[in-house]
């Protein structure tokens, strides 16, 4: 039996430690690492290159969609799971399109988590019975429902999207930066430029957006 290799991100220790037994319970498979943000979790899969990543969609400091997009870039050969406590047609969309190829609620765990992994270890996708209907229902003509907000995020650049997040955490431009690696002017740059493209105002604009798109989790 060929051994598979985990990367778990969650920022919740009480869930990665349920996830990861229910996983190991599963011979040859083995949690190589585990990450408690995003942007660790970049970090650790660049450097392990696991099979699969199995991922919080709501995580500090950068979230599971745009934490994906990362990964899938810098290891393609890596295929991410997504975890969510509910499901929009919206936030499915955005798993497809950051290159995730498997979505699941959190709830169903127990039940679908194995089976999941184990789907998108041979490189097949895995997603819930509600998703795959509302991607039937695309392939089928019917009209997505448009989301405002989806139409508004088009507008930012990748950069831009961090530094939404950073602020809805409740940072400043200047620790933006600090997480960032940039300078503060830049940071600032960027929060002008993102309150002028979503048609912001305030910081509390900013932290409903995060908050409605799952961006983070109050």
């Amino acid at each position: 039996m060929k051994n598979l290799r985990i990367l778990l991100a969650d920022d919740h220790s009480l869930m990665r430690r349920g996830l990861k037994a229910i996983l190991e319970s599963k011979p040859g498979w083995e949690v190589c690492a585990e990450a408690h943000t995003g942007r660790e979790a970049v970090t650790k899969a660049a450097q392990l290159r696991p099979d699969v990543v199995v991922l919080d969609v709501c995580m500090p400091e950068l979230n599971g969609i745009e934490a994906t997009r990362q990964i899938r870039k810098a290891s393609s050969r890596t295929e991410v799971l997504i975890l969510s406590v509910h499901h929009s047609d919206h936030l499915i969309r955005e798993v497809i399109d950051a290159g995730a190829r498997g979505y699941l609620v959190k709830s169903d765990s127990d039940r679908d988590l194995v089976a999941a992994v184990e789907s998108l270890s041979h490189h097949k996708p895995f997603f819930t019975a509600h998703a795959t209907e509302m991607l039937l229902s695309g392939y089928a003509g019917e009209a997505p429902v448009e989301n405002p907000d989806a139409s508004m995020a088009q507008r930012l650049t990748a950069r831009e999207r961090e530094i939404v997040q950073l602020l809805a955490e409740g940072k400043t431009s200047k620790e933006a930066a600090a997480v960032l690696n940039i300078s503060a002017k830049t940071a600032e740059t960027h929060r002008a430029h993102i309150m002028r493209k979503m048609e912001f105002h305030s910081v509390g604009q900013i932290v409903r957006y995060a908050v409605r798109n799952q961006i983070i989790d109050l």
